[in-house]
Order: structure tokens, then sequence, then C-alpha cells
């Protein structure tokens, strides 16, 4: 369908925009930039700042068909253009009231800006620049409010507030969370849980989305770039290392690249020089995922297991549906996610075969998203060796600061390779990074698995790509029907758990047989942790360059990865999830091989529940 379009003048310059844009898209259009702080493109105008005033021109009332500037002033970000409107985007009152309301804002914000995590990518801080804001004519007034640090994972500092409104109108509308909301009146209005409780107390999945959209330093992510630092200067503890997908088309943005540039080779680089001692791709993990999900799902479809079967790899997902849909815990899969996955078999598998003691092993893992901060501490399974299998999670953020301190020039370091055993991946591997990914991944080896053919007819499942909220498809595969369906942001996600609901009311099989989870927008490449200022377009960017370095794999499917093959073949014995076989090596948690003597294998499923109890008999 064709998009209408109308006609307007922005300084005298006639342009065309898609009916319903705002003035801002009809500024843009005539290559002027509004200033705006409030407005973000991700999120309904709030109109809360007043920095993007315009003025229209209108007819005189004196002199027929002359146009004078009206008195009302005009906010670009919620007036829609109109054809024939006659914008004016600055003169001197424009100007000077845009500069009036920053003057204000910083009146009552902090001045300690060489302090902030945001400085350098503060929006306050840019137009303050921009205007040439040096001294401010009203009284400072800063009402101190303590800093709440009640997560692993975000910290809220209410001093910083420019009351904006992004982050709440993000938790309540997008992610539909509603940990985050305005309380108070007037000049003792604060953004904080609702009944002023902490963070940790409050409905809130750590998915770090407020973080991403605040423009100031009022929410980011709880930094932990010392205890890497420490781990590095240690000289007892081995460190190892993983990144996973989305932050190889992100971190460049850090260093003047463009967003969806891929660094792979320089992200290895800059952890060897960071000294690291070994370096590994959570894309190999994401592989063994499939391996896991993968069969799980064959065996809940063909077996008559419970369906639909529901994707694990987001711990803000996870903490979602453990508050708001617990009737869906019996779907959720019971795979570790690829974070969890690696760091563990880092501290068995790779310590094993190298002869390291797994309690002197640190494992550091560099993830898009805030919520892996709080996933490391989970009760279940996040301590496979009686120590916790990730130590220490740094966002996309903090690993740029990281090689910052370190005067590390990324932009000009050459490609290496990641470290074996931990360290080789596929193309399906590297798209769990975007939403749809992790079920295109599946969908490729599910379908080899099944008919037992070399690969599906084509390779990728489009209907699954794109950053519609919902996406669902049905997938034949040799006459047997799929039914799969993708949802990003929590909103969207609500929606077809209650289609599922209404399924299971009316005492009809599920509509879905398989479905895929992201917390963020776009899944992971949107995550809470990644470079702030995101926009649709850079997610469009970051993701074109995660399926740009699949279509370049030589291998695509994550059952095809050598080292995958290797593991199971050495070590697991065979896939594990859903009550698969789990294969015990024979030594104990500090790595000594057990004694001869009669021992107790006590199985739980993946919520802890215990299940089983084997008697095994050792004879040396």
């Amino acid at each position: 369908m064709e998009t209408e379009m109308i006609e307007l003048e922005v300084n005298g310059v006639a342009v065309k925009v898609p009916k319903g844009s705002n003035l801002l898209v009809a500024a843009k259009a005539a290559n002027v930039k509004i200033p705006t702080l409030c407005y973000h493109p991700d999120l309904k105008p709030g109109a809360s700042c007043g920095i993007c005033v315009v003025r229209q021109l209108v007819p005189s009332r004196t002199e027929p068909g002359k146009f004078v500037p009206s008195p009302k002033l005009l906010r670009a970000c919620c007036t829609e253009a109109m054809p024939g409107m006659k914008i004016i985007t600055h003169d001197p009152d424009i100007v000077q009231v845009r500069r009036t309301v920053l003057e204000l804002i910083l009146a009552n914000h902090p001045n300690d800006c060489l302090q902030c995590p945001r400085s350098g990518s503060c929006e306050l801080q840019a137009l303050a620049a921009d205007f040439g804001i040096r001294e401010v004519p009203f009284p400072r007034e800063v009402i101190h409010r303590d800093v709440d640090n009640s997560t692993p994972s975000i910290v809220l500092n209410p001093d910083k507030c420019i009351k904006c409104g992004r982050c709440a109108d993000v938790c309540q509308n997008m992610q539909n969370v509603w940990a985050l909301e305005f309380i108070g009146r007037g000049e003792k209005t604060v953004m904080a849980p609702a009944a002023g409780v902490k963070l940790a107390e409050s409905p809130c999945i750590k998915c770090g989305q407020c973080s991403a959209h605040c423009p100031v330093g009022a929410i980011y992510e709880n930094d932990e770039t010392k205890k890497v630092w420490a781990a590095l200067q240690d000289p007892e503890k081995t460190c190892l290392v993983q990144i996973a997908p989305a932050v190889r088309v992100a971190v460049g943005e850090a260093f003047g690249m463009k967003p969806g540039e891929l660094t792979t080779g320089k992200i290895y680089a800059a952890l060897r020089r960071l000294g690291f001692n070994k370096v590994f791709d959570t894309n190999f993990s994401a592989d063994v995922t499939i391996m896991e999900e993968g069969t799980e799902f064959i065996k809940r479809f063909t077996k008559g297991g419970k369906l639909p079967l529901i994707t694990s790899c987001c711990p803000a997902w996870t903490d979602w549906m453990e508050k708001y849909a617990p009737d869906f815990t019996e779907n959720f899969s019971s795979a570790k996610s690829p974070q969890q996955m690696l760091s563990a078999l880092a501290k068995t598998y790779w310590a094993d075969k190298n002869k390291v003691d797994f309690k002197k092993v640190h494992v550091t893992s560099i993830m898009p998203c805030t919520a892996k901060k709080y996933e490391i501490s989970r009760d279940e399974y996040m301590s496979s060796t009686g120590t916790q299998d990730t130590d220490v999670v740094l966002t996309t953020r903090e690993l740029a600061r990281m090689i910052k301190q370190a005067g590390i020039d990324f932009a000009n370091l050459p490609e290496e390779k990641a470290d074996d055993l931990l360290g080789a991946y596929t193309g399906a591997g590297t798209i769990f990074g975007v939403t749809g990914g992790v079920m295109e991944a599946a969908l490729r080896t599910a379908y080899c698995l099944i008919t037992k053919e070399a690969q599906p007819p084509a390779i990728e499942f489009t209907a699954v790509r794109g950053m519609d909220g919902v996406k669902t498809a049905t997938i034949d595969i040799k006459g047997t029907k799929v039914n799969i369906c993708v949802a990003h942001q929590m909103g969207n996600v609500e929606k077809v758990l209650d289609q599922v609901r209404e399924d299971l009311k009316a005492g009809k099989k599920p509509r879905y047989d398989f479905i895929e989870v992201m917390a963020c927008r776009g899944g992971c490449i949107g995550g809470g942790g990644q470079p702030c200022l995101a926009t649709d377009a850079v997610r469009a960017q970051r993701t074109a360059g995660l399926y740009s370095d699949d279509e370049k794999s030589t291998l695509r499917m994550s059952h095809l990865n050598p080292e995958v093959q290797a593991l199971y073949k050495d070590y697991l014995g065979s896939t594990a999830a859903n009550g698969g076989q789990a294969v015990w090596n024979g030594r104990t948690l500090d790595g000594q091989r057990a004694a001869s003597g009669t021992y107790f294998v006590f199985a739980s499923d993946n919520m802890g529940q215990m299940r089983s109890v084997t008697k095994i008999l050792i004879v040396r």
C-alpha cells in the first residue's frame, strides 16, 4: 500500500512527509534538527520538557495574502504535520525559550558530570553545550535522595532525574511491568517504584530498558568493571571471558564505528590485551542451546509433552513469567541460557581438559543485557561445580569503558580468533542476538533431526524475522505442521500468552507449538546493556550485521558445529534437556577421582523439584 504524502513548508523550504508525521519528521526532511529531551521515537510523545517548541506562520488578519508568526508556540514532538503548514523552527524567541527550559532543568540538576556514568553520552549535557550554557541564572536547588542499588542489574539515582517520563513509559507501556512511576507533586515529584519501595521489592524484571532510554544518568547499569580488573590482576586466577552475539555489532559504536559493524575479531584481540587468559564465544553455547532446546521440543512435539514449549534464554522474560505468568512454568524449556551453559562448561569441561583447578577459574561474560547480572545469582543450576558458574557480567557499555581505560586503540586492532573448545560457532549461534533468531536456529536443526536430511529446503526461515512485535507462522516439515510464534517486548508477550490461555480454557489444542520470547525490542541487539540512544534504525543496522555474519558462515546449523559434536561425544554423552541422559566423569567437586563406594545421585527438574534418586557403585 502506497504511503500518502503531504506537503508543507519548514523555514521556507517545501518538504513532503508521510501523512501522520509530527513536526520533528518534517523538520528533518528540511535538514533541520529540532532539539528534544523527553522525546524518543520508541515512545508516544510526552511533551513534558518543552524544548522542541516551534512557531507556525498564519494568515495576517490585516494584510490579505501575508503570513505572520503566531504568538502560540507548538511542541513539535506532539504536533501533527498538516498540508500547507508553514513552520518556523527557530527565531530569537524560540531559542530563548529553549535556553530557559534548559537553565531551569540545570538549576535542579547535580553538577557532577565528570563522575556521571553518562558523561559523554548524556543528552542534557549535549544540549547545554549546543546552547553554550555556562551559567544558570536561577537559584540552584538539588534535592538529595538516596541512590537505589538494591538490584544486581540497575541503579536508580533520583537526584539526576529530569522528570522526562521516558523510563516510566518504557516500563509501563513497552514492557507492561509497571515498576516505575511518578510519585508526589510539584518539586517533590520523584520517579520510583510504587509506594516508594526499592527496585528489588518492585515488579522490576531487570531488563534495563529504563536505563537504555534515560537521557541522563538517572538510571544506569550496576558497574562491575572493578571486580573484573581485580580478577585480572590476581595471579592465582585463570580468567576466562565469553562474548554474546549482540555485543559484536554494537560495541564499535563507542569507538566511532557504525551500528551493525562486525567487530568480533577486534573484541577477541581487545579482551586478550585486557589480560584474559582465554577468550570464548557465547555463540558456541548458543549452538549447544539449540541441541538441548531443539531436542527437547522434538521430544515434546512427537511424544505428547507439554506444549507450547517456550524458550528460556532471556532472564528478564524468566523473571516476568515467574511474577506474572506462573501458569506457564511447565511450558518453559529446561535448558539453561547460553551464558550459563558456557560458564558451566568452562569450569567443568574446559577445566578438566586443561587440568586446571576449577576453583581458580574466573568467568566473565560480556552481555548486551542488564538482566544477565541478575541471572547468575539465581538459585537453580547456576553453580555446577559448587561455585557460581559466571563470576561477573559486564554489559556492552562496561566493556567499552574497560577498553578505553586500558588505552586500547580498538578501531585499529587486528582481527583475532576465539580459543578452542568453547570458541567455534555456526551462523545459527550468531542470530541468537535478534528477535526470531533462536526460533530460526532451532528450526534449522529440528528439521534435520526430524527428517534425517542434511539441511532444510530453505535454510533461512524468514517468516520469523522482522520487527513486528508478534510474528506467527506454520512450518511444514515433510507434511508435519509446526505452529510457531515469536514475540518481543513484554507487552506483546502477554497478548500471546492470553491467546494460549483462551485455547486451553476452551478445551482446544494450543494454537502454538513453539514460542520464542525476548524481553527487549528487537531482541538482544536492543538489550538494556547496549550503547544508549538506540532507535529502530540503529537496531535494524545491528540486526543486519548479525544476519550478514550468519550468511558468511561456512556452517549455519548448530548440530554441525565440530566443537559441539566433540563436546557431546567426549563429555556430555547426549542431549540432556527434558529427561535425557546425564554423564558423570567420576570426579568429585575438587576434580579428584571419586573413591570406591556407593553414591546416591539426586535428579531434579528445571524448577528444582526432586524427581528421582539413583544409586551408583564405583569399584576402583
